[in-house]
């Protein structure tokens, strides 16, 4: 078998471009599915009574159902019964938010619940509010133990990315089966693929856990 990355050479831009597109759609899915996995969590553990119900079938049905029939449900069936078309990089966005911030809330629960309860106590002694417990004695300390978890669904994140070319975004894993189609090169074109999302999350989780190396300690108690 004679291997030719010719086509690979010649459609860089067009796979650049794919690329670049699932670095945006990756650090955006992160940031949001974190900010609304912690306000789940908060919400959940600190809510109103009649709040936490809904978010325990939020985070198990989302436990429950593939990425895969979250973003299809929200590109097709959202539009037919809302009216309102999504277009497919929001409709990706929105999707693999709202799926991996129910793992993230998950995370962030047991992060809080594993400090102990006797600095809660002590924080009420000296004054504290609820909300100065949480946000000055209870998460600094948990984000350093959840700093694993956090790596590892860091890393499911930017990888789930490319589910979203089911529904035409124009990210790496789809521009890259434009140019296998069209060279009837798919092996060239798959594994300089698979090397790409190596290079591209490797350094992200390696970092994360050299970071957590070095802060461990701070969350101690």
């Amino acid at each position: 078998m004679d291997l030719d990355f010719s086509p690979l050479i010649d459609s860089w831009r067009f796979l650049a471009s794919g690329l670049v597109l699932t670095i945006l759609l990756s650090v955006a899915a992160v940031v949001c599915s974190f900010a609304l996995g912690l306000a789940v969590a908060l919400g959940r553990m600190y809510g109103p009574v009649w709040l936490r119900a809904p978010l325990v079938f939020y985070i198990d049905s989302m436990r429950a159902i593939p990425v895969f029939v979250v973003l299809v449900w929200i590109y097709f069936a959202v539009p037919i019964i809302s009216g309102y078309s999504f277009d497919p990089f929001w409709a990706a966005l929105t999707g693999i938010t709202i799926h991996v911030a129910a793992y993230v809330a998950e995370v962030v629960r047991a992060g809080i619940t594993s400090i102990r309860k006797g600095q809660i106590q002590a924080g009420l002694a000296i004054g504290m509010s609820g909300a100065q417990i949480v946000r000055k004695v209870l998460l600094p300390q948990a984000t350093v133990r959840m700093l694993p978890a956090f790596g590892s669904i860091v890393s499911v994140t930017i990888k789930d990315t490319a589910i979203a070319a089911v529904i035409a975004v124009p990210e790496l894993m789809r521009q890259a089966e434009t140019v296998a189609g069209q060279s009837y090169r798919p092996i060239e074109v798959f594994t300089t693929v698979m090397v790409i999302y190596f290079l591209l999350i490797f350094p992200v989780t390696r970092l994360i856990d050299r970071y957590y190396i070095r802060v461990a300690h701070l969350g101690r108690s």
